[in-house]
């Protein structure tokens, strides 16, 4: 009989160990039941396909018959892949931090047979170092405490389900007022590190909600520091080693300070999120590096990452021939044979590259010495240079390609692409949007439900409440950048299923992680904590209040309040983890509304000049032809031109301004209309 039986998964993480010595099972009831017939522990392993550290665990551990031996001997072993099954990740990685413990992948977890956590930790090396005990003293050592001191195991579990379980009566903090606002942006932009962007020290994380709320009270509160770092922090990113200049796209982190050495892996919601930002803060500088940024990681998205049928894929891995980086890094005798001599010495000039390398040996191109972009005879020269080292380098071996699509990240992208196509006018990325929306609803969708995850027509992954959140988000989005009301009607029905199956009731509020039939998690999580991804509750929160502004339904408005005050107290107790919702509390103070009724003469390019010209973050823009009848929603039905002429109406809230047909007093009005005294 087969004992790991990893190879009939679809998920590319768990068929990277489907010929591992380990007896892997697949998370699930069969794997559970196993655990109560033998009475052994469970060894959890979680990870993803583009985890260095997962991949060492796996080649020092999980690879070699011994150590593999002493798991099988011991525990019953289930792996997951955290991108396929987050929730059970989220579980599991909670209770890790209620052990005092960072987190982070890979997450190695010890359960009892009803999968209860009982101890764990991340990376376990084969032998001790690192100020780690060896992988196969600990296992030995928690099989021993299993057999022979179960009360302490169960203490410890029930302690742990306890800790990790949500309670009512959070919602027990102050309201957020702009006031509260106005001060925490004022705080978060005295953490940025002025040199060199981001949040001071390493490693720096491109942490889109922390940055998305202080771009929104850099506007709204007019906070020049705040504009600043936002704007420094996009830059070096935008010139550092984290992102790919040969061919586009963001790395997840950056391991110094200086944003030059990248963990190289590329995941979809990074691109997607700084996508957004850039094309956000780009209305307000028109910045040409962060244009070009922007068009160059579409370029990339859109030739490596769509799958058949339109969907995105979830990530390219940071390893390639068993080496971080090997594919990405280059020598400068590498490149003096692709280029020559002459435009050699012109490339490595701009990009950092020298005999010495600046990565052990090698050279990860950047352009931190440089602000902007070059000449532009300059950057003509080196586009073309750029072409022939990403075909030069197109013949290494490639990362690893998860081309798995979740219904999350896919939201996320499809809600940028949407935008970033408006603002940009490149009708091409909202049609690269429409295909990868229409993937999700036709085979991500079962009996009106979205599943998470899709591999090559196979999918079982019960749907999140964050897939929900973000695919209303890119409805929303596609909705405004299209005008055509199918988006909007599909996100009021996603709305409607995520009320109905991750509510958690009037008396404590806010949407669990998990749907009220998902079997096969031993706690439903309700968390509005930061997280690499915004979080389900904070993205609902401004989900709800376009909705409401849309509709004049005042039940989605009431509804935001109820996310809001179910973690007020968390947010009390910590403003700077919940920065998503505090940027979400802005839609809720101030719904902000921007229709553009195009007319036949040349004042419409002029006003739509002016909208791109200037952010509004958060605001509903929608641009219709003429006048909009009964069929629109109420907040744009009855809104026409003006004597035949293009014009804009700016709402806030129910309150709309007269609408105006010349394009600097539309500036002036948007521009106090963003804004609050």
């Amino acid at each position: 009989m087969t004992r790991n039986r990893l190879a009939e998964e679809s998920s590319p993480y768990l068929l990277q160990h489907a010929d591992n010595p380990v007896h892997w099972w697949a998370w699930g009831p069969e794997a559970l039941a196993e655990a109560k017939r033998t009475g052994k522990p469970i060894l959890l392993s979680v990870g993803y396909s583009a985890c260095h550290w997962c991949h060492v665990m796996a080649h020092e551990s999980f690879e070699d018959e011994v150590t593999a031996g002493v798991m099988n001997d011991h525990f019953v072993n289930i792996k997951v892949d955290r991108e396929e099954r987050p929730d059970i990740d989220a579980i599991y990685m909670s209770a890790l931090h209620r052990l005092g413990q960072q987190g982070g992948w890979p997450l190695t977890m010890f359960l009892d047979s009803d999968a209860r956590p009982f101890w764990g930790g991340t990376y376990f090396p084969k032998h001790p170092m690192y100020g780690r005990p060896g992988f196969a003293d600990v296992l030995l050592k928690i099989s021993d405490i299993y057999r022979n001191e179960p009360d302490k195991v169960t203490g410890n579990a029930e302690a742990l389900v306890d800790a990790i379980t949500p309670k009512p009566g959070d919602g027990d903090g102050p309201a957020v007022t702009d006031q509260i606002l106005h001060e925490v942006t004022q705080r978060l932009a005295q953490v940025i590190d002025p040199i060199h962007g981001g949040i001071t020290g390493a490693p720096k994380f491109p942490q889109w909600s922390f940055f998305w709320l202080l771009w929104r009270g850099a506007i709204r509160y007019r906070n020049e520091p705040a504009k600043t770092a936002v704007i420094k922090t996009l830059e070096r990113i935008a010139q550092g080693g984290i992102y790919d200049h040969l061919g586009g796209g963001f790395a997840r982190y950056s391991v110094d300070e200086l944003w030059l050495v990248p963990h190289f892996e590329k995941m979809l919601y990074d691109n997607a999120l700084l996508i957004d930002l850039m094309t956000e803060v780009f209305r307000e500088t028109q910045s040409p590096l962060l244009k070009a940024r922007v068009a160059e990681t579409v370029d990339w998205l859109a030739r490596e990452m769509i799958v058949d049928g339109g969907g995105f894929a979830s990530a390219l891995d940071a390893d390639s021939e068993g080496e971080e980086g090997k594919f990405y890094v280059w020598t400068a005798g590498e490149i003096a044979s692709v280029l020559g001599a002459e435009d050699a010495a012109f490339f490595n000039a701009a990009y950092d590259v020298s005999p010495d390398g600046n990565w052990e040996g090698h050279t990860i191109l950047n352009r931190l010495k440089w602000d902007g972009l070059p000449p532009a005879e300059d950057e003509t020269r080196l586009a073309g240079l750029r072409a022939k080292l990403l075909k030069a380098r197109a013949r290494r071996v490639r990362p690893g390609w998860d081309d798995k699509v979740l219904a999350d990240w896919n939201g996320l992208m499809i809600g940028a692409l949407a935008r970033a196509g408006s603002v940009f006018d490149h009708a091409s990325w909202v049609t690269m949007a429409r295909r990868a929306f229409t993937f999700v609803e036709q085979k991500m969708t079962v009996s009106g439900r979205l599943i998470h995850s899709v591999r090559n027509g196979t999918g079982h992954s019960p749907g999140t409440a964050t897939d929900y959140a973000n695919m209303i988000w890119a409805a929303l989005r596609l909705y405004q950048a299209t005008g055509e009301i199918a988006y909007l009607n599909q996100a009021v029905t996603w709305e409607s299923v995520l009320d109905a199956h991750y509510w958690a009731g009037s008396s404590s509020g806010g949407y669990f992680t998990a749907a009220d039939d998902t079997r096969d998690v031993i706690v439903r999580l309700k968390s509005a904590h930061d997280d690499a991804t915004p979080s389900a509750n904070a993205t609902m929160m401004s989900n709800l209040c376009v909705l409401g502004t849309l509709s004049g339904d005042a039940r989605y408005a009431q509804r935001a309040e109820e996310i809001m005050r179910a973690f007020s107290g968390d947010i009390a107790r910590n403003l700077a983890g919940h920065t998503g919702l505090l940027s979400a509390a802005i839609d809720l103070l101030s719904p902000q509304l921007l229709v553009l009724v195009r007319g036949k003469d040349e004042h419409e390019t002029d006003l739509q000049s002016v909208l791109h010209g200037l952010s509004v973050p958060g605001a509903v823009e929608i641009q219709v032809n003429g006048r909009v009848d009964e069929a629109g929603p109420p907040a744009v039905r009855g809104k026409s031109t003006v004597d035949g002429k293009s014009a804009v109406y700016a709402c806030l809230g129910p309150q709309c301004a007269l609408p105006v047909t010349v394009a600097a007093e539309l500036r002036r009005l948007v521009s106090n209309f963003r804004v609050v005294e």
